[in-house]
């Protein structure tokens, strides 16, 4: 805390700074701006790529905790967090222009897999599992997933020494191996033993942009139908009634909308990253209830690439029910001069942490479509065409008066 201290005179960082004036070109606000009822961006948006690149490149000037590790040290108010675990270490990193990202530093090496005995509520986090879901995300034209770019933190440059917060400075510390070193301030798994490294100062990790306050843009956070038993023993009525989603559609607001259909949605974009780990989705509460899904948080995903959890698909088998243009878009990837593995791959390419993904998991990808695909034609083949595909057309872009609406 002394070096801190000093470092910071040092810079004269403790002076009063003239107030900073909000850019209208600041990619994090074109992205904001850009955000519709048809999804966080639109397609080809060239504020998303500005903004790629600026979190690739700009100066972090500040570092804090998230809501999720404050909540559960009493710093911040608890009602806005779905479920705070702290087991993960995550910060908020700032960049000039009033940029805001979430950092997930690196917890997995790319060709470690997932244990078969781990649950799935106790998996690892993965920062290269958040940069591919924001890809496969963008390939499926969901476009529900915010921009996530890897990047190269200097641990001590980029957190430590710009950081006000004296309980993150005090969790800093050198290892035996020279290497500088952190960990979360939590009730548990927050130990040394559990500390991301640097080598000896730069560790890689993803950033994601961070949504508009929800001030500015208020969500809502609902339970997912299809939540998962979150303990050792039980199950979940989804489990073991095959017939449950006819409860499910007589329930408001499945009973009526698109709002099923974009559970199914998520549900195939779940399956195809291994995301077992979909306890909630968040909606912007501006485009009411027909309003898309927000994928947030898919870190758990890419974990076991030699395993597909078929039960991931239950909203999709279970309800027999999927978008046409979804389903278009997946038999587009299926075949061989577009097929998913081999998009992803050029698509990560862009990434300055490439490769992102193993082989073994792009492949996976390419078998796990086709396994999606087995599923509705399944669906077809009890209850016909008419009643499985649901003839959602595509909509053009939403004016602008629909988007949200922001102010400075």
């Amino acid at each position: 805390s002394r070096r801190h201290k000093l470092y910071r005179e040092e810079l004269n960082l403790t002076s009063p700074a003239a107030p900073l004036l909000l850019r209208p070109e600041a990619s994090w606000l074109q992205f904001h701006l850009g955000i519709s009822r048809d999804g966080l961006y639109p397609r080809s948006s060239p504020a998303v790529n500005r903004l790629l690149r600026d979190m690739q490149d700009f100066t972090t000037i500040s570092a804090d905790y998230s809501q999720d590790e404050k909540a559960l040290l009493g710093a911040c108010d608890c009602s806005q967090i779905v479920k705070p675990s702290g087991v993960h270490l995550k910060l908020v990193l700032r960049f000039q222009d009033f940029g805001k990202a979430m950092f997930k530093p690196m917890r997995q090496k790319r060709d470690e897999e997932t244990p078969e005995d781990f649950f799935y509520f106790v998996d690892f986090q993965r920062h290269n599992a958040e940069i591919a879901a924001f890809h496969l995300d963008r390939i499926l034209d969901f476009r529900r997933v915010p921009p996530t770019v890897g990047r190269l933190i200097n641990v001590t440059k980029e957190i430590l020494e710009v950081t006000k917060n004296e309980i993150l400075q005090s969790v800093f510390f050198i290892s035996p191996a020279s290497n500088v070193c952190f960990f979360a301030k939590c009730p548990y798994m927050c130990k040394t033993e559990y500390a991301v490294c640097g080598n000896p100062h730069l560790l890689e990790g993803s950033l994601s942009a961070f949504l508009p306050s929800l001030n500015l843009a208020p969500r809502l956070s609902i339970p997912n139908p299809w939540i998962r038993s979150y303990s050792f023993d039980g199950k979940e009525e989804w489990e073991v009634n095959p017939l449950y989603c006819n409860t499910v559609r007589e329930i408001y607001p499945y009973s009526n909308g698109n709002r099923l259909l974009n559970i199914v949605d998520m549900a195939i974009f779940d399956f195809l990253i291994g995301n077992m780990d979909r306890h909630h989705y968040e909606m912007f509460t501006k485009f009411g209830d027909d309003g898309f899904l927000l994928h947030l948080d898919n870190a758990r995903g890419f974990g076991r690439h030699s395993h597909d959890e078929t039960s991931i698909l239950a909203p999709l088998s279970q309800c027999c029910t999927i978008k046409r243009t979804t389903l278009l878009r997946l038999q587009l990837l299926a075949e061989p001069e577009y097929r998913l593995s081999d998009v992803m791959r050029e698509s990560l390419l862009q990434d300055r942490l490439a490769p992102v993904l193993t082989e073994p998991h792009l492949l996976a990808l390419d078998r796990r479509l086709q396994l999606i695909l087995k599923a509705v034609r399944k669906c077809i083949d009890t209850y016909g065409e008419a009643k499985v595909v649901a003839n959602d057309t595509s909509q053009p872009e939403a004016p602008a008066s629909a988007r949200v609406k922001l102010t400075t």
